[in-house]
C-alpha cells in the first residue's frame, strides 16, 4: 500500500502581515544590541518602531479587512522593514555583524529573503512564490497543499509512506510538495530488494495511476489497484468491480496508520524546530508505531508509548 500526508510543523498560521511585523520587531532588537556595541555618546538610529506597531494593531486587530486596507497596512510594514534593514547595513560597516549571536544571524539571513519574497509579491500583486517563507523560526517549512475540505492547505513535511503487512516504511520526505505518484517504481524496486520478488498488487489511488505507472506494472506482473486503461468488456466488469471494493477495503489500513500517527504519537504537530531533529522524530514515530503494532500485549502496556 502507498500514499503521503503531511506531518504539521508547529508554527502559528502564517500572514504576511504578520510575518513582516514579525521580521520588523527581530531587526529592531538587531539594531538594539548592535547600538550597544558602538562607541558611547553616538545617536541611536531612528526605527519608528512605536508608529509601525500601532499601525500594524490597527488592522492586525480588526475581524474583517477590505484587501486595499491590507494591501496598505503590508506595504507600510514593507518600508519599515527595508529601513531597519538599511540601518543594519549602515551599522554592519562600523562595527560588522560579529556582534550578533548566531541565532540572530540567522534570522537575520531569512528576514532578508522574506523581505525580497515579500517585496516581489507585493509589486508583482500576487500570493505565489516559489520556496515560500512561512516561518522565520522555521525557514525550511513549506505550505503543502493537500485539497483537503478539514485544510485546505498545511504546513509541514510531506511524507510518502508504504505498508506492508502492517509495517509502515517511509519511502520519501521532503519540505517541498512533491508529486507522489513518481515514487511508486522506486518503492517497487526497494520492495524487490528487500524482498527479492516484486509484489503481487500495489493498492494506491487515483494520483499513482499514471501511464508510466501502469505500463511499469504490466511488464512486471503487478496489479496496480482501479481499473484498467480502456472500455472494459461486460465479462469483466462484475470481476473488477469486486477488485476495486477490495482494494478500497484494505487501503482503509494505511489511512488508519495515518491517523493512529496522528492522534497517539505525535505526528498531528511535530513540536522540534529543527529540519533534521523534525525528520528524524517523523522517522521515530513510525518506528515506534510499528513496534508497539507488532507486540503481544497479554494485558500488559507496552514502554513505547511512554517514551515519544
Amino acid at each position: 500500500m502507498l500514499d503521503a500526508t503531511c506531518a504539521p510543523a508547529d508554527i502559528a498560521y502564517p500572514t504576511d502581515l504578520a510575518l513582516l511585523n514579525e521580521a520588523r520587531e527581530k531587526l529592531e532588537a538587531m539594531i538594539d544590541w548592535m547600538h550597544q556595541a558602538r562607541e558611547p555618546g553616538k545617536r541611536k538610529p531612528r526605527t519608528y518602531r512605536e508608529k509601525a506597531r500601532k499601525a500594524y494593531l490597527a488592522v492586525a486587530k480588526r475581524r474583517r479587512v477590505k484587501p486595499h486596507t491590507m494591501r496598505k497596512a503590508i506595504g507600510q510594514q514593507l518600508r519599515y522593514v527595508r529601513r531597519d534593514l538599511r540601518i543594519i547595513e549602515t551599522l554592519k560597516d562600523e562595527i560588522g555583524l560579529q556582534v550578533l549571536s548566531r541565532k540572530q544571524y540567522r534570522d537575520l539571513l531569512v528576514i532578508q529573503e522574506l523581505y525580497r519574497q515579500q517585496e516581489e509579491m507585493y509589486r508583482k500583486r500576487t500570493k505565489r512564490m516559489d520556496g515560500r517563507i512561512v516561518s522565520i523560526s522555521q525557514p525550511h517549512v513549506r505550505p503543502i497543499v493537500r485539497g483537503k475540505a478539514r485544510a485546505n492547505v498545511e504546513f509541514g513535511a510531506k511524507a510518502a509512506i508504504s505498508m506492508v503487512d502492517g509495517y509502515a516504511r517511509l519511502e520519501h520526505l521532503a519540505w517541498n510538495n512533491f508529486h507522489e505518484g513518481h515514487l511508486l517504481q522506486e518503492a517497487a524496486e526497494a520492495y524487490r530488494k528487500r524482498y527479492g520478488y516484486y509484489p503481487e498488487a500495489i493498492l494506491a489511488d487515483k494520483i499513482f495511476r499514471t501511464r508510466e505507472n501502469l505500463k511499469y506494472c504490466k511488464e512486471r506482473g503487478i496489479r496496480l489497484s482501479g481499473p484498467p486503461l480502456g472500455r472494459p468488456s461486460p465479462a469483466s466488469r462484475s470481476e473488477q468491480a469486486q477488485f476495486e471494493k477490495q482494494d478500497t477495503r484494505e487501503r482503509n489500513t494505511i489511512e488508519g496508520k495515518f491517523g493512529e500517527g496522528k492522534r497517539f504519537y505525535g505526528l498531528g504537530l511535530v513540536r522540534t524546530r529543527l529540519q533534521r531533529t523534525s525528520e528524524t522524530v517523523i522517522a521515530l514515530t513510525l518506528l515506534v508505531m510499528n513496534l508497539e503494532g507488532h507486540v503481544p500485549s497479554r494485558g500488559v502496556k507496552s514502554p513505547f508509548v511512554s517514551t515519544v
